[in-house]
Formats: C-alpha cells, sequence, structure tokens
C-alpha cells in the first residue's frame, strides 16, 4: 500500500496526519506500507514527520489572503497565477511517478495543489476536516473526494453523504502524563491547583498579555504552566518578574512544548485556559479537562467560535468571547470555577463524553479496509 499525505503545515495540520501515520503503522507492520508526505516546504513540519521516518517531498504553494492591503493583493497575484499553478505541475508529476494507491489530505491551502493533481489523474483521495466550517480549500476540492472524515457532527457546507464523523485524530501520547512526573518536570509545588495556559502552537499575544495583567491575583491562590510561544517567551519572562515578586516559584513558562511534555501539562492541571482550534479541543477532551475557551476572532469563517459553541454546548467549557476578555472578567470566571468543585467535575464528565480518542485508529482501520477490499 503506498499512501500520500498532504496538509497545510502548520501544527493544526500536522498532528492528525502524524497521529493517522502511527496508527496505520501499528496495523500494516513490514514493509507492506509506504508512506510519503508531500508538502510546502516547513522546517518544523519536516523535523516531525523525519522523526516518524517520513519519506518528504516538497512542492511550491500558494493562499489567497482575504483581507485588503496593498501588499497582500500583489502577493495574492503571484500565489494565485504563479506559485499554485506551479505547485500543480510539480504535483502532477510527483504524483504520476510514484502512483499511490490513496491521497489523504488534511487539507489547508499547502494541499491544494497535491488534491487537485491526484483529482485529474484519477487517484482515490480521503479529506480530513477538523473544524466546523471548513476553510477555502477544503471547500473548493471537497466535491472531488470519496469520504470526508469530520471532527465535528455539523460540519458545514459539505455533502452530508460523504461525511464520515470520527472526531479529530489526537497522538496517544498526549494521553499518557502523569500527575507525579508532571511535578518533576514543571517543579511544582504541589500545594495548588494548577492551570494550564495555552494559545496554540505559537502562542498567542493577546492571552499573554492579559494573563500577564492577571498573575498578581492568580499566583496568590494558582499555580500556573503557561505556553507562551517562542516568539513571545523571553519578553513574557520578562514582563511576568515585574509583576509576579513574591510568588515566582508558582509561575512555569514555557516557549514549547514537545507531545511527551504537553502530555505531563495536561495531566497535571486542573483547568486548561486555551483557544479553540480542534486539535486543541479535541486533546482537552481526551484528557477530561475542564477548560475556557477564548475564541480566536481573525479565524477563517469564525471556525473557532464554532468549534468552541459546539464544544460548550455540552458543558465541558466556558467560552470568554475576546471582547469580553478582560482581566477582571478573567479572574472572576476562574475564581468562580474553582469556588464551584461540582461544577468543574461536570466540566470533566461532559468532556469526556465529547471525547474521541480513538479517531486516528478508526480513520486508520477505515483506510486500510478500503485498500485491502478485494
Amino acid at each position: 500500500m503506498k499512501i500520500i499525505f498532504t496538509g497545510g503545515g502548520s501544527g493544526g495540520h500536522l498532528y492528525p496526519i502524524i497521529a493517522v501515520i502511527r496508527e496505520l503503522k501499528k496495523s500494516c507492520p513490514g514493509k507492506e506500507l509506504s508512506i510519503i508526505y508531500i508538502g510546502p516546504k516547513d522546517s518544523i513540519s519536516d523535523a516531525a514527520l523525519m522523526a516518524e521516518d517520513i519519506k518528504i517531498k516538497h512542492v511550491l504553494s500558494g493562499k489567497i489572503r482575504r483581507y485588503f492591503s496593498l501588499a497582500a493583493f500583489f502577493q495574492n497575484i503571484i500565489d494565485l497565477f504563479i506559485m499554485i499553478p506551479l505547485g500543480i505541475c510539480q504535483s502532477f508529476i510527483y504524483i504520476f511517478v510514484l502512483n499511490p494507491d490513496l491521497i489523504y489530505s488534511k487539507c489547508g491551502y499547502g494541499s491544494y495543489p497535491i488534491t487537485i493533481s491526484a483529482w485529474v489523474l484519477g487517484v482515490p483521495i480521503f479529506l480530513q476536516e477538523s473544524d466546523v466550517s471548513p476553510g477555502l480549500a477544503s471547500r473548493k476540492v471537497a466535491g472531488k473526494v470519496l469520504e470526508i472524515f469530520s471532527s465535528f457532527p455539523k460540519t458545514e457546507f459539505f455533502n452530508q453523504n460523504k461525511l464520515i464523523m470520527t472526531g479529530n485524530p489526537i497522538r496517544d501520547t498526549v494521553l499518557s502524563g502523569s500527575r507525579e512526573e508532571a511535578k518533576k518536570t514543571f517543579n511544582l509545588s504541589g500545594g495548588r491547583p494548577v492551570i494550564f495556559i495555552m494559545g496554540g502552537s505559537l502562542g498567542a499575544q493577546r492571552i499573554n498579555d492579559k494573563l500577564l495583567d492577571a498573575l498578581p491575583f492568580l499566583l496568590d491562590t494558582y499555580e500556573i504552566i503557561h505556553l507562551t510561544g517562542k516568539r513571545n517567551f523571553k519578553d513574557v519572562v520578562k514582563e511576568a518578574k515585574a509583576v509576579v515578586k513574591k510568588n515566582e516559584a508558582f509561575y512555569h513558562p514555557v516557549a514549547y512544548f514537545d507531545e511527551k511534555t504537553i502530555a505531563q501539562a495536561y495531566a497535571v492541571s486542573d483547568l486548561i485556559v486555551s483557544r479553540a482550534g480542534s486539535g486543541s479541543i479535541f486533546e482537552i477532551a481526551a484528557n477530561k479537562k475542564p477548560s475556557v475557551i477564548i475564541p480566536l476572532p481573525e479565524a477563517a469563517q469564525n471556525h473557532q467560535a464554532k468549534n468552541a459553541l459546539l464544544y460548550a454546548q455540552g458543558g465541558a467549557a466556558l467560552i470568554i468571547e475576546e471582547n469580553n476578555f478582560t482581566t477582571n472578567f478573567f479572574q472572576a470566571k476562574i475564581k468562580d470555577l474553582f469556588e464551584n468543585p461540582g461544577k468543574m467535575k461536570a466540566m470533566s464528565e461532559a468532556a469526556g463524553r465529547f471525547a474521541k480518542p480513538k479517531a486516528a485508529k478508526i480513520i486508520a482501520e477505515y483506510i486500510k479496509s478500503y485498500l485491502t477490499k478485494p
């Protein structure tokens, strides 16, 4: 079996692909499985894929910016008439030569040239969509694919007859954390409730800023693990030192987590504060943690707000819209949650009901069944 995987290049696209690849390797041991990844060049994605021993091919790609500026206008012209057509030509050659049995697309703009080329060449395509409201690339290719693995039960725009609701694939390692090990990893005191605050794979500047304002209040009662993002780490640490003072031992900023370390953060946390990317939501749910979700308002198709709304409907999370995300409001909500342990327990149980920890395994088995059927 030869399968080409493709995606958009960010962690939100890459980690579900890795989760499915790992499950495929478990179910297809030996040399009968050949996996190649084709997508735009990205150093973080390349490093993660090489660690999985995956062959990588790079193609050019481009995206359409749906905001107005002179720079965006000219970049759109270049991407639309040069980068994307060249990427399609490169993809066509790769797919023709490699002759795969199947294309698995996590979609995103980086996957578009590969998916279109595969359709032209008649290669079967499976699409995996993480969000309630799919992006432009997903909508453009949806009519050309055999099946669509959806993360949420009410995915917009798609032909419902093509949807297979699996949940968003997560790496099983993020469920392997230990509270005791986490206390050593982060040098925690062990005597306070732990709040884990993260803003996505690159961090979130506005979440960082509000947290810094709230730190004097929070650190009087709670212990904080803070995923700042690499580009924000030095500034956040510098600003935090000016406000944490006597409670510095209870504040633990981290620039970046590998999957084993984030598993420890999930395991030890009593509450998680996060953006509403599908990957984060499904990892939080699988770890059965109550959460405060702050959707990114600039997200395309407002997909983060829609993700958060569907997740919170079952009681698993509290949503704070960013225009309401003031320091005092945030502090009051955190205080209220910890003063109501029954509510926190109900949120944890609701998260567990929403979780789909076997999504990657289900998708892998579906792919294997399709490729091995008589």
